[in-house]
């Protein structure tokens, strides 16, 4: 069953999802509401023009940072200094390189100018952090998400460069202030760090037991 949100700020149960992961439509993009959803694992997922549309999966694809893999390449481009990376400096820039980013097997952006809208807000607020990635000051790659707790629920990520989103995943990872990086689907890329899927079961328990705290990056 799908769910029709209206001006309460409220979500049903996130298990009694679709198969596909949708949960409801409607509602708005208010802090109150995306704060409210991202802490009971659910986040918005839908192309302009559409009704907002809210999924919780029954899977997500996370990585521990205590689990992360770097490569002995990746770890000779760290050791390059090629790359400068910096927190919360360009948050804005980062969510519109996003959105302009090409998809394999996807027409188009899910990152709206709603959506861009709604999280600068979040940033400006205190819950939503970007990781950029410099060369010779050119912004290269990074990536934004939301902080619940000492939780990341990452969202979207870009890279100009090789190399570039990776490393801005991996210092994310080495910060320490995180003790899971929520990745919510499956790519190559990903696994190759050591992300791998859990229940959405296993994702609400950790989520469960984050404190309603901020802290910069």
């Amino acid at each position: 069953m799908i769910f029709r949100l209206d001006e309460r700020i409220l979500f049903p149960d996130p298990q009694l999802a679709e198969e596909d992961g949708l949960l409801a439509v409607g509602g708005d993009l208010s802090p109150e509401r995306l704060t409210l959803a991202y802490g009971n694992g659910i986040f918005p997922w839908y192309s302009e023009g559409e009704p907002i549309l809210w999924f919780s999966p029954h899977e997500r694809f996370v990585l521990y940072p205590q689990e992360l893999k770097i490569s002995k390449s990746m770890r000779q481009v760290i050791r390059s200094n090629k790359f400068m990376v910096s927190f919360d400096t360009a948050f804005a820039e980062v969510i519109s390189n996003c959105a302009q980013a090409e998809r394999v097997d996807q027409d188009g952006t899910w990152i709206t100018s709603d959506m861009q809208q709604a999280y600068i807000k979040l940033h400006q607020l205190g819950y939503a952090h970007s990781v950029e990635v410099w060369q010779d000051n050119d912004l290269v790659g990074g990536l934004y998400g939301i902080q619940v707790g000492h939780v990341f629920c990452g969202e979207s990520m870009f890279s100009k460069t090789s190399n570039a989103s990776k490393l801005a995943l991996i210092t994310l990872c080495q910060t320490g202030k995180y003790n899971m990086i929520d990745c919510q689907v499956h790519t190559d890329h990903l696994a190759s760090l050591g992300a791998k899927m859990i229940s959405r079961a296993a994702y609400l328990n950790v989520l469960k037991h984050q404190e309603n705290i901020k802290f910069p990056l």
